[in-house]
């Protein structure tokens, strides 16, 4: 299948994955400028504290209107927006309504998936990818109307599936040809090569960005993204209902420990507007797997040079070793 004109034509075929509370424009826009998807949830935009989903996509448009203009040689990558599509998520009908009046290119719904979005999102030209960790969902999420799907898979940051990305892209490429991405551990150019020799049509990177200049995290936590690697990552439901990956420095920071985390409730997942961690998780982080490629921080167009170059470098480098079969 033909992707859809807003998922091609990319510096390199990568969204950046919508980091809850610390994507915002900032990253957004330096991951579109630099040539790849950038994408934030909606409700980072907390209207509690002030801050306006309305303002904030209108300042990522033209921010990217002018970037264009500039560089007409060099254009940048389209944005997305995260729709959390939870019964808890009391804004979502009135935030689908502004991005449809922005005209947003790329959705991205996460813990549900409704028709009423994905009309909403082709409306105005959008392109719906829906984020699944099994083969069920992802049938269930292209019945109701989505476009494409993000498979998240076992090593992903934040909410995570278990299995092997091998197992759930074959699973999904036996009945879809249509738009798909893999989520988990994609941190270096070598991994979303590899992605699309699975079948993907690129990869979707989170953990890789939260140790960018530009990215709202603390430096506390960017600088522990930093100095871990795989080996320091747990996957638990106990802090949001939904299995996912952890820091584990952060939980025993918090007074936690790690090897003896109780089961939650999914029941009790919330993501209303006033929603408020119990203090013992304030500083708990979600990572991914693929965090042992990150050394420093540094600013987001640096991270994505680097993976060009390796993006190059591995397609060279199979292309070579191809030649003896």
């Amino acid at each position: 299948m033909t992707l859809p004109k807003a998922l091609q034509g990319w510096r390199l075929p990568l969204i950046g994955s919508p980091l809850f509370i610390i994507s915002r424009p900032e990253l957004v826009l330096a991951q579109c400028k630099a040539g790849i998807v950038g994408c934030f949830p909606a409700l980072n935009a907390r209207e509690k504290d002030g801050e306006s989903l309305d303002a904030w996509l209108t300042y990522i448009n033209e921010e990217l209107d002018r970037h264009n203009q500039e560089n007409p040689d060099r254009p940048a990558a389209p944005y997305a927006i995260n729709q959390i599509v939870h019964k808890s998520n009391a804004r979502l009908d009135r935030d689908i309504e502004i991005c449809v009046k922005h005209k947003v290119p790329i959705w991205v719904t996460s813990l549900g998936a409704r028709v009423e979005v994905n009309e909403a999102a082709h409306s105005c030209g959008g392109v719906v990818l829906h984020d699944v960790i099994n083969n069920r969902f992802a049938k269930k999420a292209i019945e109701k109307g989505a476009d494409g799907l993000v498979a998240v898979a076992a090593g992903a940051g934040g909410h995570a599936g278990a299995q092997s990305p091998l197992a759930l892209i074959q699973e999904i490429r036996a009945w879809f040809d249509g738009p798909l991405f893999l989520s988990g551990a994609i941190a270096r150019g070598d991994s979303i090569l590899a992605a699309m020799a699975m079948g993907a049509d690129g990869g979707y990177a989170g953990t890789l960005f939260i140790a960018t200049e530009e990215c709202a995290a603390v430096p506390d936590y960017k600088q522990m993204v930093a100095d871990h690697g795989a080996e320091d990552i747990i996957y638990t439901n106990l802090f949001t209902g939904v299995h996912g990956n952890y820091l584990k420095p952060s939980i025993a920071k918090a007074g936690m420990n790690p090897a003896e985390l109780e089961i939650s409730d999914p029941s009790k997942m919330n993501f209303a507007e006033d929603r408020e961690k119990p203090k013992s998780w304030k500083e708990v982080w979600g990572a991914g797997q693929g965090l042992g490629a990150i050394e420093k921080v540094v600013p987001t167009a640096e991270v994505v040079d680097r993976l060009e170059r390796e993006f190059i470098a591995a397609r060279e480098r199979l292309s070579g070793q191809l030649k003896s079969y």
